[in-house]
């Protein structure tokens, strides 16, 4: 994308007519445009702001089996999450990596830990791996010196996996635009397109940029948009259907909590699951499950009750360390949506992907990270009825394109880096490792403070990765914006002299960007102003 003109060019491209036309850049959207793309059909993909700028960039990090659904006897969920995650741990190293859990359980829990670990069973059975293990107070402590030690019985270990979700996201994307699929960002479907039996023909775009509206036609028209689907169905006069979730989280210096595996317990309040792990050089803390009331046009924030709860687990769980917000490094919030059936635990509500066709207008939601392959699978399987050739879906195929072994040859050959950087580096980058290399030098190798992310990846993404905003730079194509104090703002002058050269801004666009970054963190990836007045 160094091209400056790359987007015009996009642009002007929109009016072709497509086979299918997928709405919405999160990993569901995604998965289905490399899907259909690499099956054979002329796909384009729209975003109304950027790739996983929605729940894709705020979720929970993990690629996970989903234990906890085994509670609401979600066992076909739980079967395939257990050995779809298996799969990407393997096509995704670098990306996907393993994560080793300790779930610790105490006297008095609402759960004994008998339950659990007779679950764990159930979750290795389904996942045909035997990986669970029991563990003493004594060996617990040895893990994890900073537990709370009260009331402490002792628990299992056992394994899931971890990601950057929205490199994740862009590494598919990218995989579907290699092998000759379309994607913008900030291009929003403001209305649909109707043929004369009145069927969804194609979608009004319009250009976040420009302002600028074209018609673009398609055979098919996919709503990938997750929590936004509703919003985009309510355009055809559909009544909503789906409930959405709030899901926040808490950032900290892995100084202030320095773990090495995860830890996972109950909520000395409601019982629920909370976890903390070690993410991209600090410690994650997670997750709230409450209904969200606010306006989808708005970013999702944390409330202060949601802080609190989080606070109350995490001063529970590791009792000695006396932490307090001031301790927050930043935080974030995603929304999901499941099929509203009226139950008044969020929590209870099923997680499973729901598909349905209203006038020519497929729309997909619900389901989780980990399954995104396997939903993107299935949405081609529902609309193949609508294709004029019928196209084959091959189940086994890889979910992640393979390195092939002449880019990984040049990638260890290369001195300056550890082989765990370039693990890293190929997870995240894929085919495009070498180039990056290649355009680096000297300084660019060097880590941007605590965190693993290298200068070179901050220069990369800038010129080569559809960056439009600042945010899409901080706080997705690299995560430094919530792994840094203030968002990163300290080092924004190091960052400036970086990239704005790759963005070809010039001093007034950058500080009209900073600005708005800075309002953005504040509102959405920061303390609630009303918690720090």
């Amino acid at each position: 994308m160094k091209n400056p003109g790359w987007r015009a060019s996009m642009w002007a491209d929109l009016q072709q007519p497509w086979d299918i036309i997928v709405i919405g850049g999160g990993i569901v959207g995604a998965g289905i445009f490399r899907e259909a793309v690499e099956a054979g059909l002329k796909t384009l993909l729209l975003e109304g702001n950027d790739f996983s700028s929605g729940t894709s960039s705020r979720s929970s990090k993990m690629v996970h089996g989903g234990l906890r659904y085994l509670k609401n006897a979600q066992i076909k969920l739980t079967r395939d999450s257990s050995r779809e995650r298996q799969r990407l741990i393997h096509e995704g190293q670098g990306l996907i990596d393993p994560l080793h859990f300790n779930l610790v359980n105490y006297q008095g829990d609402h759960t004994p830990g008998w339950v659990f670990g007779l679950g764990l069973i159930a979750y290795d059975l389904l996942a045909l791996r035997w990986k669970h293990s029991h563990l003493s107070r004594q060996r617990l402590k040895e893990i994890c010196p900073q537990l709370n030690e009260k009331q402490l019985e002792g628990g299992y270990g056992f394994y899931d996996a971890q990601t950057d979700d929205a490199r994740l996201v862009y590494r598919v994307i990218q995989e579907g635009q290699s092998a000759g699929g379309t994607a913008i960002n900030y291009a929003a479907v403001v209305g649909f397109l109707r043929n004369m039996k009145g069927k969804v023909c194609g979608v009004q775009v319009k250009d976040a940029l420009t302002g600028a509206e074209k018609e673009v036609r398609a055979g098919l028209v996919i709503n990938a948009t997750g929590a936004w689907a509703d919003e985009l169905r309510s355009k055809i006069d559909r009544p909503p259907r789906l409930r959405l979730l709030r899901g926040s989280h808490l950032i900290f210096s892995c100084k202030r909590i320095p773990l090495d595996d995860a830890i996972s317990f109950l909520h000395p309040d409601d019982h629920r699951p909370v976890f903390a792990f070690s993410w991209e050089g600090a410690t994650l803390v997670g997750t709230t499950d409450v209904d969200h009331d606010h306006p989808m046009s708005t970013n999702p924030w944390i409330s202060p009750h949601e802080i609190d709860y989080l606070m109350k687990a995490v001063n529970h769980i590791f009792d000695c360390l006396n932490l307090t917000t001031d301790d927050i490094l930043s935080t974030f919030a995603g929304i999901r949506s499941v099929l509203d059936t009226g139950k008044a635990d969020p929590s209870k509500e099923a997680r499973d992907e729901i598909l349905w066709d209203e006038d020519g207008l497929i729309t997909i939601s619900g389901g989780k990270l980990t399954m995104f392959s396997h939903m993107a699978q299935r949405t081609l399987r529902f609309v193949r009825k609508y294709l004029p050739e019928k196209i084959k879906i091959d189940k086994d195929k890889r979910a992640l394109d393979r390195i092939n072994g002449d880019q990984f040859k040049s990638i260890l050959d290369y001195p300056g880096l550890s082989a765990e950087q370039k693990i890293r580096l190929l997870g995240r980058y894929s085919h495009n490792t070498p180039n990056l290399i290649l355009s680096s030098h000297g300084t660019d190798f060097g880590k941007i403070q605590e965190t693993p992310t290298l200068w070179a990846e901050l220069k990369w993404a800038a010129r080569h990765e559809q960056v439009i905003h600042l945010d899409d730079l901080l706080l997705r194509r690299t995560r430094i914006g919530s792994l840094i104090p203030q968002g990163s703002l300290p080092i924004m002058q190091q960052i400036r002299e970086l990239c704005q050269p790759q963005l070809d801004w010039d001093n007034l666009r950058w500080q009209t960007e900073v600005l708005a970054y800075q309002q953005l963190y504040a509102q959405s990836y920061s303390l609630p102003q009303a918690m720090t007045a």
